[in-house]
């Protein structure tokens, strides 16, 4: 493991990845702009579809309605869908912006990404540099794991107004955090993911065991409370909602009523999911992502299967707690985007295309123009996961 040294320095891999992110930015931007001429919702359009209308598609439109009114919607209205679904970190994050800047809840969407998903992809990098143990193979792993990031199929969602992005921006750092022994840095980031997103809960988890199986001088017990702090996070969401509703899952609730995640045995989950894929039972575009969401999960196993045999048991419970939570629900459901936040798989890909050309070929022609694929599916209001 490298030395705490690297936190205070820029390394070549910190800027390949700002490079990356920055190139990326162009290509996703530039995508969009297309998609508004080339897919206007009218075949005999002469006009564009507005800009920032393209980026205003599914639950960014819950994230700007928590970010405007609060969790009881548009009072002319009321909610569309059980906003209690979204944990608060992101739409404050909006609504701090809006009344700072005076921007649009959009535009600030946008913006939180923009900054938050360069800060993500360092924080990746730097992951990655650490696994290969600095210096200049340090460099390649973190250029080349960066860039299978990017070009991820849901990469999309890096860019849009949407939590990923912000989510990473505490959760690698956190992480890279516990990698380096920094135990009250790792919590108090820990915090911040948890009030973005109950995925904050499985990294607490995730960093806890971290911290009871490293072997390596980084474990001291006087540090261990700091580990409480995504708990504490997400608890806290939850009392706000049994304040506001009288129910301590309310949370869980809102996922049953607005998204049918009702529980259901894995395999019960995976017939309902390949019945709405292969029976006709969709349309066309939902159809083709249940296959997509189908694919991710099985890509998410063979990834728990390779940590385990590697006894990178924390990153195991990570995205094993996902995928649970992913695989109990009436059908398997936004898998595909979740990949974003697995960075051992992004980690262990890049090291896999650096011993084996071939595979990185394999990726670049067979998965990262379905970069292209979703881009345009959610900035044209489909389905994208």
């Amino acid at each position: 493991m490298a030395g705490p040294h690297m936190s205070r320095r820029f390394r070549p891999g910190d800027l390949a990845a700002v490079r990356l992110w920055l190139l990326t930015r162009l290509v996703t931007f530039g995508l969009v702009s297309a998609g508004a001429w080339l897919f206007a919702r009218d075949g005999e359009a002469r006009t564009p579809v507005g800009y920032l209308a393209r980026w205003t598609q599914w639950d960014t439109v819950h994230y700007v309605t928590i970010a405007h009114w609060g969790y009881g919607g548009d009072p002319r209205t009321g909610p569309q869908v059980p906003l209690e679904a979204f944990f608060p970190g992101f739409p404050l994050t909006l609504r701090a912006i809006h009344a700072l800047t005076g921007v649009g809840f959009v535009v600030a969407g946008l913006s939180v990404s923009f900054v938050a998903g360069g800060i993500a992809t360092v924080a990746l990098a730097r992951i990655a540099a650490d696994e290969a143990g600095g210096g200049a193979a340090g460099d390649r792993l973190a250029e080349r794991t960066a860039l299978l990031f990017l070009l991820a199929p849901s990469a999309i969602f890096l860019a849009a107004a949407y939590t990923e992005a912000l989510f990473l921006a505490f959760a690698f750092p956190a992480w890279l955090a516990a990698r380096r022994g920094n135990w009250a840095a790792a919590g108090l980031l820990g915090v911040g993911a948890g009030l973005i997103r109950i995925t904050g809960l499985f990294l607490g988890v995730a960093l806890v065991v971290e911290f009871l199986t490293a072997r390596d001088g980084r474990r001291r017990w006087s540090e261990l409370p700091w580990l409480a702090g995504p708990f504490l996070a997400t608890f806290g969401y939850f009392a706000y909602l049994h304040r506001r509703t009288g129910d301590w899952l309310a949370w869980r609730h809102a996922e049953e009523r607005g998204w049918y995640r009702e529980f259901h045995w894995p395999w019960e989950s995976l017939k309902i999911t390949w019945q709405n894929a292969a029976d006709h039972r969709q349309t066309t575009g939902f159809a083709w992502m249940f296959f997509a969401e189908i694919t991710a999960v099985a890509i998410g196993i063979i990834l728990i299967g390779w940590l385990l045999r590697h006894h990178r048991w924390a990153e195991a419970v990570f995205i094993g707690l996902q995928l649970y939570a992913f695989t109990t629900g009436t059908w398997f459901f936004s898998v595909p985007r979740s990949t974003l936040l697995w960075w051992p798989l992004w980690t262990a890909l890049a090291a896999w295309t650096l011993r084996r050309p071939a595979v990185l070929q394999g990726y670049l022609t067979l998965f990262a123009p379905f970069m292209v694929v979703f881009t345009l599916l959610f900035t044209t209001g489909r389905w994208a996961g």
